[in-house]
C-alpha cells in the first residue's frame, strides 16, 4: 500500500500480523462462520496438484527429445528449479504467513508498485492455466461421448464443467483439500500398477536411447513441458493464512509434496520407456494410457483415463483456490477494492474472488492448449524473476528477522541458488512465440494500468479499500 495509507507502525512482525488478522475479522464481519484451518495432509495434496497432479502431461518430453534426455530432465530439473523454489517458498511463507503469498513478499521488498505487478502477473498465469483444465477434461470425455468433440455441445460442456468445479471450491477450502487427497490417491494408483506390471519387461538399455533417427529434437516443446510440469511451487503460499500452524506445516508439506511429485514423474517414466520399444512420435499427451493397455490390458487404460479426468479436477480445484485467495490477499493489502476479499457467510470462502477467477477462465477457453501453456510459462517466469529478487532483497533488508524456517545458506549461496533457475527462466522466455510476447506485453501493460487506476479510485474514493496492508520498516524486525 501507499505509505500515506499506513495507519500504524507495528513494532514486530507478530504485531503486524495480529493487526492484519484483527482488521480482517472486522472486514468480514461477525456473521461469517469460523472456518477450519488446513491441516498437513490436505495441504500436501493441494501443493501436489498445484505442481503436478500426476505423470499426465510428461509424455511430450520423450517425443521431443528421446528417453535419455527426458529422464535426465525430470531427474535434474527438480534440483535446479523445484528445490530452490520450494525452499524460497518455505522460508517466505512461514515468515510472512498471510493470504497473498508472493504479493506480500514483493510488497515488503520493493513497495506497492512491484507488489501489485507481481500479483497481476501471477494471477494472469494462474487463471489462464485454469482455463486449460476443463478443456482437457472434455478432451478425455469426448472419447466416450463423441458429441463433445466440437460445436455447441463442446462449448456448453466446458462452461458447465467449469461452473460445477468452481462451486466445489466455493463449498470450503477444507473440503477441497480432502477432495484433493482422494483424487490424488485414485489418480496415482494406475501408475503404481503400470510400474509393477512393467517390471518383468524392463530393458535398462532403452533408457539410454537418444531418440529415433530422423526425429528432430524440439527443444522448445521439451523445456516448456518439463517447466510446466514442475513449476507453481509457490502458488500454495497464497493460502498461508488458511493453514494450521504455517510455520511448522508449510516446510513439511513442501518436502512431502516434493517427494511425491518427483517419484510420481520418474518411476512411471522409467517403467514405460524401459518396458516399451521406442516409437518416439507416439509419445504425445495421453500416451501413458496406450502403454497401460499394451502392458496390462484394456482395464488399466480405462482406469488411467478416468484417473486423468480426476487429476484434472484436482488441478482445477488447487489452482482456483490459489487464485481466489491471492485476490483476497490483494484486497486485504489494498491493491484491489475490499469487495474482492468478501467471504461467504456459509462457507467462509472468498466468493467474489472465485466468481471473478471463474469468469476469466471461461473467457480464455477459446485459446489453444499450446498458446495457453506458453503464455502461462512466460508470465510465470516474469513473476518468478521478481520473486527471486524479492527473496534476496528481504534477506538483506531484514537480516535479523525471525524466520521460522530459514534456507541454510549465506547470502552468496542464496545468490547462486537463485541465479541458476533465473537463467532457465530467461531461456524459457527467449524461446516464446510472437503471439506469447504480444499477449504478455498486453497483460503486463494492463496490470500497470490497473495499479494506477486503483490509486485513482483510492484518491477519489470510488471504491472502498482495505487498510490492512501495513509494511515492515527497516527497524521493525523481530530479533
Amino acid at each position: 500500500m501507499e505509505d500515506s495509507l499506513h495507519s500504524s507502525t507495528p513494532t514486530s512482525l507478530q504485531h503486524l500480523l495480529d493487526h492484519r488478522e484483527g482488521t480482517e475479522r472486522e472486514q468480514h464481519g461477525a456473521n461469517t462462520k469460523p472456518h477450519k484451518k488446513l491441516a498437513l495432509l490436505p495441504l500436501v495434496f493441494l501443493i501436489y496438484f498445484e505442481v503436478a497432479g500426476g505423470p499426465y502431461g510428461e509424455e511430450p518430453a520423450v517425443g521431443a527429445a528421446g528417453p535419455l534426455i527426458a529422464i535426465f530432465g525430470f531427474v535434474v530439473f527438480p534440483f535446479i528449479w523445484s528445490i530452490p523454489e520450494a525452499l524460497l517458498t518455505a522460508e517466505l511463507a512461514t515468515t510472512f504467513p498471510g493470504n497473498g503469498g508472493f504479493v506480500i513478499w514483493a510488497n515488503e521488498a520493493f513497495g506497492p508498485f512491484w507488489g501489485s505487478l507481481m500479483g497481476f502477473w501471477k494471477f494472469y498465469s494462474g487463471v489462464i492455466n485454469l482455463a486449460s483444465y476443463p478443456v482437457l477434461c472434455i478432451d478425455y470425455l469426448k472419447l466416450v461421448i463423441p458429441a463433445l468433440s466440437s460445436g455447441s455441445p463442446r462449448f456448453v460442456s466446458i462452461i458447465l464443467s467449469t461452473c460445477t468445479l468452481s462451486f466445489l471450491n466455493y463449498s470450503g477450502l477444507a473440503i477441497v483439500g480432502y477432495t484433493a487427497v482422494a483424487l490424488g490417491v485414485v489418480s496415482l494408483l494406475p501408475f503404481v500398477l503400470l510400474s509393477l506390471f512393467s517390471l518383468p519387461k524392463i530393458d535398462p538399455s532403452r533408457w539410454l536411447s537418444w531418440g529415433q533417427e530422423g526425429v528432430e529434437r524440439d527443444w522448445t516443446l521439451y523445456f516448456n513441458t518439463i517447466f510446466w510440469n514442475l513449476n507453481f511451487w509457490d502458488s500454495a503460499s497464497t493460502l498461508a493464512g488458511e493453514v494450521e500452524e504455517p510455520h511448522r506445516t508449510f516446510p513439511k508439506a513442501l518436502l512431502s509434496a516434493g517427494l511425491l511429485t518427483c517419484l510420481g514423474y520418474i518411476i512411471p517414466l522409467l517403467a514405460a520407456t524401459g518396458a516399451m520399444p521406442l516409437d518416439q512420435k507416439s509419445w504425445v499427451g495421453g500416451y501413458f494410457a496406450d502403454v497401460a493397455e499394451i502392458i496390462a490390458g484394456k482395464w488399466l487404460k480405462i482406469w488411467m483415463e478416468v484417473g486423468a479426468v480426476l487429476s484434472i479436477i484436482g488441478l482445477f480445484e488447487a489452482q482456483l483456490s490459489s487464485a481466489a485467495f491471492q485476490l483476497l490477499g490483494m484486497a486485504d493489502l489494498g491493491f484491489l477494492p475490499r469487495i474482492f476479499g468478501e467471504r461467504s457467510r456459509w462457507f467462509n470462502t472468498p466468493w467474489m474472488a472465485i466468481l471473478v477467477s471463474t469468469v476469466i477462465a471461461i473467457s480464455m477457453c477459446f485459446l489453444s492448449f499450446t498458446d495457453i501453456i506458453s503464455t502461462v510459462n512466460f508470465l510465470y517466469s516474469l513473476g518468478m524473476l521478481l520473486e527471486f529478487a524479492a527473496f534476496l532483497r528481504l534477506r538483506r533488508k531484514f537480516p535479523a528477522l525471525k524466520r521460522p524456517f530459514e534456507v541454510p545458506l549465506g547470502f552468496s549461496g542464496l545468490v547462486l541458488m537463485c541465479l541458476v533457475p533465473s537463467v532457465l527462466l530467461v531461456y524459457v522466455m527467449s524461446v516464446a512465440s510472437k503471439i506469447v510476447y504480444v499477449a504478455s506485453f498486453f497483460l503486463t501493460s494492463l496490470g500497470i494500468a490497473l495499479y494506477y487506476f486503483m490509486n485513482i479510485c483510492k484518491s477519489w474514493k470510488w471504491f472502498e479499500f482495505s487498510r490492512v496492508g501495513d509494511k515492515l520498516d527497516e527497524d521493525d524486525y523481530v530479533l
